[in-house]
């Protein structure tokens, strides 16, 4: 292992292990949250544009996620039709209305919203939608990040109901390349994916108490297809990308 994969490593892991105590109140928080509405049988949504969307691939149709989880995934605020323009999308206004419009989200729900920077339009526009809807709003987001760039603009730790910070600093990279003025190593998704998966583990973890967990297996397990297609049935009316 070279110095710098060592180095990345050794970041990561630091960060999850301060992130795992700093965050343990406003974790279960969030789990209490959702718990609430999965047994009122509402749904989670998860939202981000850019490279946060990838919060919201990874909890949907996941093998040990839980069903009830929704992704907001549309094509021109993700990567894959076009990155640059993907940019100029999630920093227009107005644009997020119509897109969540046809989620129907209903009060009662929840939406989890991942902006590392916090600041632009699309995450910030989610949120207050989400409000009017009566729907709690969960974020996950770097406070420093979104201070050191807002210049007056609204953030989304300043409107969500919970925000988690994910304490990464601006930029996102964490490794300085020696002499460059560059830095590399990124480690948002790889923390907003544990932070995620670990709040949905503790909800699943009380919900089969009483026997009521919606767990995804993986589809190469014995009795998965029965399974899976029996929760596919009941949330595909709530989740148009079952």
């Amino acid at each position: 292992m070279t110095d710098i994969t060592d180095a990345y490593f050794s970041n990561l892991i630091g960060r999850l292990e301060t992130l795992k105590r700093v965050l343990a109140e406003p974790m279960a928080q969030v789990a209490s949250v959702i718990l609430d509405a999965a047994r009122g049988d509402k749904r989670v949504y998860v939202f981000g544009t850019g490279h946060s969307h990838m919060l919201a691939e990874e909890v949907h149709y996941r093998a040990g996620g839980l069903a009830f989880t929704v992704p907001v995934l549309v094509g021109s605020a993700m990567l894959h039709e076009g990155a640059v323009i993907s940019s100029v999308y999630e920093r227009t206004q107005g644009l997020v209305r119509p897109m969540l419009e046809r989620y129907g989200m209903q009060p009662g729900d929840v939406i989890i919203i991942a902006s590392n920077s916090g600041v632009n339009a699309a995450p910030i526009e989610a949120a207050d939608y989400a409000h009017e809807i009566g729907a709690k709003v969960i974020a996950i987001t770097s406070i420093a990040y979104s201070a050191a760039i807002a210049n007056g603009r609204r953030r989304l730790a300043e409107v969500a109901d919970i925000v988690l910070d994910n304490g990464l600093p601006p930029g996102d990279a964490v490794l300085d390349l020696a002499g460059t003025g560059l830095r590399v190593g990124p480690v948002s998704t790889a923390v907003g994916v544990t932070v995620i998966n670990a709040i949905f583990a503790e909800v699943a973890s009380e919900l089969s108490r009483s026997g009521d967990a919606p767990v995804y297996l993986s589809a190469n397990m014995p009795g998965a297809a029965e399974i899976n297609q029996k929760l596919v049935e009941k949330y595909r009316p709530r989740n148009p990308h079952l």
